[in-house]
């Protein structure tokens, strides 16, 4: 398969990242690593890092990373923005630099305003070349020495598992047990049992003690998936356990020690539902020691070929060879937005490798499980011919629709004579219009 250099694609340039530390005021203790080319501070909640102070602007100022550099700009605030004492419009910063908006300060942690590059296009389970990819990274690697409870964040398929799962694997507890407990597929009242155990007789159906995850994963790791959807009863007793180090079993007269590391991740914005009153603020703050959002794929298409063929890898398969060889394929990938990242990514090449038919990203997309289950009760030669069936009809609708129902027009775009474009209308019950 070749490049996305062969194929023509340009990439973007590297980008550094650095990473910011509240100092002083309301929102104390909130980290942010910016990775992104250009991070918006403010209260408004579209802004990149979120503030809570109310003498802060909704867009107070921005960080711009460009070429290893970290330029600061004011956006036009109300109240100014300094660095290091001084009112600014626009400066350089380095490391250490103290920056105050409002009655915030912020602080540019050590070391970490330079461009983040490692020599790997692995860590674990994850996979990239990208800058973005090579930033993350990095940025596990230390957080998984360190020890320390870790908030992941990033829209659904970004693969916030994976980093967990990964970090966990290279840290000092990589040979102690990992848990998963999903918060939001079980019932608040089953998830308090399944965290911290209960004894018998505790409740209805509690006919023997159980211990719960936080006792079971002594030594090893926890991963808390979908944080963000714990019950309001529930934050309290979780942040208690996290500050003390000590679990009670439900119905349990006495706290048992614990030695855990939490790893939690949610694809919520943690601080907007922190404002809403949804999720307490202190536990917020005790969860995000480290926080990282991991990025989505549209930022870093140019790792598509190495997904692709890591996703072969893990099939099993050489069928792909063929099917992905094609000269369109990448730049299908590329053209599309991945709206699902990289579990839709992988779901697209393990659907296209059943049907033994390359389907453009987009067009697949509407040929999904809602309108054509999977029945693995029904033989794999025939539930392909239905998928089969279902692509086609979508492609010529879309194709018709594009050029205005003109039939040759619509043929020559789909590289088939009229004749067959004809026989394959009939076939589906559609009518083109007239061949201008």
């Amino acid at each position: 398969m070749r490049s996305e250099t062969e194929m023509g694609f340009e990439m973007p340039a590297p980008v550094g990242h650095v990473q910011l530390r509240v100092v002083a005021g309301s929102d104390e203790g909130v980290r942010y690593l910016a990775t992104r080319e250009r991070t918006v501070i403010g209260t408004d909640d579209k802004a990149d890092l979120r503030l809570s102070d109310p003498t802060v602007s909704r867009a107070h100022c921005e960080i711009v990373l460009s070429d290893g550099k970290v330029l600061l700009r004011d956006l036009g605030s109300r109240n100014g923005t300094f660095v290091n004492g001084v009112s600014i419009v626009a400066a350089h910063l380095t490391t250490g630099t103290v920056v105050k908006v409002g009655r915030t300060e912020l602080v540019l942690d050590a070391g970490r305003a330079e461009v983040a590059r490692t020599d790997r296009d692995r860590f674990g389970l994850l996979v990239g070349q990208s800058p973005a990819m090579q930033t993350v990274f990095h940025f596990l690697e230390q957080v998984a020495a360190a020890d320390v409870t870790v908030l992941i964040q990033g829209e659904t398929g970004t693969g916030k598992d994976l980093a967990a799962t990964s970090i966990h694997n290279a840290s000092e507890r990589r040979n102690g047990p990992l848990l998963v407990v999903d918060c939001g597929a079980i019932s608040a009242t089953l998830l308090e049992s399944e965290l911290f155990g209960h004894e018998r007789g505790a409740f209805t159906g509690a006919d023997k003690a159980r211990a719960g995850v936080f006792e079971s994963a002594q030594g090893g790791t926890i991963f808390l998936d979908e944080i963000g959807e714990l019950s309001l009863e529930l934050q309290p007793k979780l942040l208690r356990v996290l500050e003390q180090r000590e679990v009670r079993r439900v119905g349990g007269p006495s706290v048992i020690p614990i030695d855990v590391r939490i790893i939690a991740a949610t694809n919520r914005d943690l601080a907007a539902e922190v404002r809403e009153g949804r999720f307490r603020q202190d536990l917020y703050y005790r969860l995000m020691v480290a926080q990282i959002t991991m990025p989505p794929l549209r930022e870093r298409k140019q790792d598509l070929p190495l997904l692709v063929r890591a996703i072969l890898e893990t099939e099993g398969s050489d069928r792909g060879d063929a099917l992905f060889s094609r000269p369109d394929f990448m730049a299908a990938l590329y053209s599309h937005r991945w709206p699902g990242n990289g579990r839709e990514l992988r779901n697209y090449i393990s659907r296209c490798l059943a049907m033994q038919q390359y389907v453009a990203p987009e067009i697949l997309a509407e040929v999904n499980e809602d309108t054509n289950p999977v029945d693995v009760d029904v033989p794999l030669k025939q539930l392909r011919e239905r998928w089969i069936e279902k692509f086609e009809r979508t492609y010529l609708e879309k194709i018709l629709l594009a050029h205005g129902d003109n039939v040759t027009l619509a043929a020559r775009a789909a590289g088939l004579n009229r004749a067959h474009f004809h026989r394959l209308l009939a076939r589906h019950g559609l009518r083109g219009g007239g061949d201008q």
